[in-house]
């Protein structure tokens, strides 16, 4: 009796459609071999400036623009804000207090605070710049003898792909360096996002209902800086 084998149905993952192919030492790699750094920018509210701080902060940005050799992309993304956390840390609060007046005004301001942002729809933006090498815009077809060395010897190939990837990580990190100090020349706060904030981020970006979900849990042998996290100052 011929025994009825189970079709495997081969669900294309999300990935394949993104041009995104890894994230790894806190660069982003794409398919076409082009690497990503990203920066977590703070903002300045120009408005509050005086006059003479708005010209320098102008003629530092233009200063900055001039400078570069290569384009940049920057990135504003807005969520509503979540303050649950927030919220569970005045509910522990709450309850240990042990003054019933200061009890009573934590409550109040917990709902005060919780009613302020679901009225007011109140919206955190985090700022990032997005800094590019493309060290292969023109692609070399590999010659006859260099596939054959490929395939007889593929340790050395990819020790090989490694020192080159580990070479095009320094020249990326140069122009990094050369935008985070331009951008710390107007006054801002600048961090470099490392593997798991980069995989957070991309999360977030293409998932948007998960943001609220919370943070993703600790992978193994990454890290996150908590100077990732700074807030940024509402403009």
């Amino acid at each position: 009796m011929a025994q009825k084998q189970s079709k495997k149905i081969n669900i294309p993952s999300t990935q394949k459609h993104l041009d995104i192919a890894a994230i790894r030492d806190g660069v982003v790699i794409m398919k076409d071999g082009a690497l990503r750094s990203v920066l977590l920018v703070s903002s300045v509210n120009f408005s509050l400036k005086s006059d003479d701080e708005q010209e320098a902060l102008l003629a530092a940005y233009v200063r900055f623009l001039n400078s570069l050799e290569f384009p940049l992309q920057i990135v504003i993304q807005s969520r509503k804000l979540n303050i649950d956390d927030y919220l569970s840390r005045l509910i522990q609060a709450e309850k240990k207090q042990e003054n019933e007046l200061l009890r009573t005004q934590i409550i109040d301001y917990r709902a005060f605070i919780k009613e302020l942002v679901e009225l007011g729809d109140i919206m955190n933006k985090r700022f990032y710049v997005v800094v590019p090498y493309n060290p292969t815009a023109v692609k070399k077809r590999q010659s006859f003898f260099e596939r054959v060395k490929t395939v007889l010897a593929p340790a050395v190939s990819v020790r090989l792909r490694e020192q080159l990837f580990k070479q095009r990580t320094a020249d990326l990190q140069l122009r990094t360096d050369r935008v985070r100090s331009g951008l710390e020349g107007m006054s801002l706060q600048v961090a470099q996002l490392d593997t798991q904030s980069l995989i957070e981020l991309y999360r977030n970006t293409y998932n948007p209902d998960l943001a609220s979900v919370g943070e993703l849990a600790d992978l193994d042998k990454l890290q996150v800086e908590e100077d990732l996290y700074f807030v940024s100052e509402q403009g």
